[in-house]
């Protein structure tokens, strides 16, 4: 079914976004990251407390790329 779209006001689209406006098949955004992170690196909120006697990140990243992205 086509699609109806009235007035669109686009600000900013970040460099791995994707805008589209009407019917649309498929589509993928391109990006990849990879992060590596200690315990409690993540937690968020008021009031968090987080004990860690010891925290250590370890990476063997045997691979030179993990998601190759062809433009």
């Amino acid at each position: 079914m086509p699609a109806k779209v009235g007035a669109v006001k686009v600000i900013n689209i970040g460099s791995s976004s994707i805008f589209n406006i009407g019917d649309v098949y498929s589509m993928s955004p391109e990006s990849t990251a990879k992060t590596y992170a200690g315990g409690g690196s993540f937690n968020t909120g008021d009031g968090t407390h987080i004990r860690l006697k010891e925290s250590n990140t370890y990476v063997r990243d045997s691979d030179v790329a993990d998601q190759n992205i062809d433009k």
